[in-house]
């Protein structure tokens, strides 16, 4: 957790704290308010210790607990300022994986020059529907989330329209360990494999492979993406972090140029691919 979003999660339960205080009727302990909501009385004190992040819903409870129901905008409002850079998987798969997906959709289009490094499974905009069905399946079982993975994929393949329009231009890197894992049935990396050997004819993508025996200047660490120059989103276990502010973005930039030093492209690039395959 970054110390911007932990000073930003304790002011909030500072804000919380004086609306408990400033209770309609007379200020309320928080035992008290913990009774009226029908909460635990420790998640009270670690809402307002900045030790817990609140959701809409114990924002809401708070203000109509106290009195308050005029706050709740403003309480809102600081919420989503903090978690539009730290967005966590528990919230964002509270209704399912479609919604995400969506979100992503938008980023690229509105992105002209797109940047990618993925580690350990071929990235989204190049999955094939059973491989991304087989992704979407496995991390609804590790988050615990709702299953909508038929409409996830759906819109995981609308996003790859973009591919193929003039305006865009795509810069993707993955490491070797990617074509290798065996995150779906064999059947289904063999013909994800396949794709990527067509991709590499598309003129709107430059697609590098980093082998196994490749010299590294930086390890290869976690994923990203990059939109113009401008946006990183960066993917964790608990978490995406939307970063926009200009030391991040340029030191992902120096990241992203370190790694395409030691990738390799087009006929090389297929040849990587082409073993992967026959590995199978």
């Amino acid at each position: 957790m970054s110390a911007d979003y932990q000073q930003a999660r304790e002011a909030l339960g500072i804000r919380l704290r004086e609306l408990r205080l400033a209770a309609a009727g007379g200020r309320l302990t928080g035992a008290a308010l913990a009774r009226r909501l029908g909460w635990p009385q420790p998640k009270v004190s670690k809402l307002e210790n900045g030790r817990q992040t609140a959701t809409p819903e114990d924002l809401r409870a708070w203000s109509d607990g106290t009195g308050q129901p005029e706050a709740y905008d403003e309480l809102l409002a600081r919420l989503r300022g903090f978690e539009s850079h730290i967005r966590s998987w528990r919230r964002q798969l509270s209704s399912g994986h479609k919604r995400v997906q969506d979100t992503h959709l938008a980023a690229h289009g509105d992105a002209t020059v797109l940047r990618g490094w993925e580690t350990s499974m071929v990235m989204g905009i190049l999955q094939t529907p059973d491989y991304a069905r087989s992704v979407f399946t496995r991390y609804a079982e590790l988050q615990q989330s709702p299953r909508d993975t038929e409409e996830a994929v759906r819109s995981r393949m609308r996003r790859q329209e973009a591919l193929y329009d003039p305006t865009k231009r795509f810069h993707l890197l993955m490491w070797e360990a990617a074509l290798h894992a065996r995150i779906c049935p064999p059947a289904v990396l063999g013909a994800q494999l396949d794709r990527l050997l067509g991709v590499i004819g598309l003129d709107t993508v430059e697609l590098g492979i980093v082998p196994f025996g490749a010299a590294l200047k930086v390890p290869p660490a976690t994923g990203f993406w990059m939109y113009d120059d401008r946006q990183v989103i960066v993917e964790t276990w608990h978490a995406e972090l939307w970063l926009d502010d200009a030391d991040s973005v340029a030191t992902h930039l120096r990241v992203w140029n370190t790694l395409r030093e030691s990738a390799v492209y087009g006929a090389d690039a297929q040849r990587v691919i082409g073993e992967a395959r026959r590995a199978l």
